[in-house]
This record gives C-alpha cells, structure tokens and sequence, in this order.
C-alpha cells in the first residue's frame, strides 16, 4: 500500500479533545492488518535507509510503531517512558507543554555511545516531546539525526523544529490543520 493509500486509513474525530481540533485517529490504520503491516514497512525502510542500530519510541503510541518498526529490522527498541515507569535507576528531561511540563526518562544503558539511534512516533505536531527525547537520546551517548512519523501536521511547525534541532524529519502523510 502507498502511504497515500493509509493516510485514508486514519480516521478523522472532529473536536476532539477540544472544539476546533480535527483529532488524526491512527487506531484504525493499527487495526488494519494490511495497512498496518505496510506503515510499518515503509518506516522500516526509511530507518534502514538511515543507518539505524536501535529505534526509540515515546510512550504511548511511538511504542506501537517503534516496536514493530525494530522488531523488522532485527534491532533493539528503545522506550522513552513517562516518569516512574522504569524499575532501574534513569536519566530525565523535562520539557515544556502548551500548558505545563512533562518529564521523559530512559534506562541510560539502554543505548551506548555514538548507537546510531532513529526516533519513530505515530505523529509530529509541535515537536516538543520529539525533541525532549532527542535530548534526552543524545545526554545518553547516542547519535540521533532522524526521526520517523506517520503524520506530520506541518501547520504547527514540528517538524522544523526538529531540523533546526539538526534532525532528519520523514513522515508517511500529513494533515493540513491541527
């Protein structure tokens, strides 16, 4: 399938979580066996494609692609947890919400040092969480220079963002909006 064939996969909720947001829905691309199957190959290619040695994926959604995107690679997946998750000592990054802070964390020996390491996510809106755990990432040893989605809502300007931060941004499909 094109990745234009799956962007009609994802499902549109209008006002949600709030009036005026059109919610891009990816749970049913997931449930499509078929269309999710071939999001995760062409992540997978663009990983390879990027040299990856481990893909790292944030909580919750980046887990689902992440997982599958390493599992057909043959690499170790990296999860970047929500604070107090980890049952090993970690290292943390907070960062800055719309309105508030949130706190990323990983197991520091999950990575080694220059562990070419590709972040893959389910979607690129403000780039804020992608980029806390680029840095977070990198703090560990690791060199991250790409990153995946599967939407970009490039009306928010995430995906600038990260290439300012010195990152290659690819996504599979993008939304006009937010």
């Amino acid at each position: 399938m094109t990745p234009e064939d799956l962007k009609a996969l994802v499902r549109t909720v209008p006002d949600f979580p709030a009036p005026g947001i059109l919610f891009r829905d990816v749970t049913t691309l997931i449930g499509h066996g078929t269309g999710f199957a071939a999001t995760i190959g062409h992540l997978a290619d663009r990983a390879r494609a990027a040299g990856a040695e481990a893909i790292a994926g944030m909580e919750a959604r980046g887990f689902i692609f992440g997982a599958a995107v390493a599992a057909r690679m043959d690499l170790g997946f990296v999860p970047v947890r929500k604070p107090g998750k980890l049952p090993v000592p970690t290292i943390g990054v907070d960062y800055a919400l719309e309105y508030g802070r949130d706190r990323l964390e990983i197991d520091p020996q999950a990575v080694h040092a220059g562990q070419r390491v590709v972040l893959v996510d389910d979607l690129i809106a403000t780039g804020g969480t992608a980029l806390a755990a680029t840095e977070l990432l990198r703090s560990a040893g690791a060199l991250v220079e790409h990153a995946l989605f599967v939407i970009d809502l490039p009306d928010l300007q995430g995906a600038a963002r990260l290439r300012g931060a010195g990152l290659a941004v690819e996504a599979l499909m993008d939304f006009p909006g937010h």
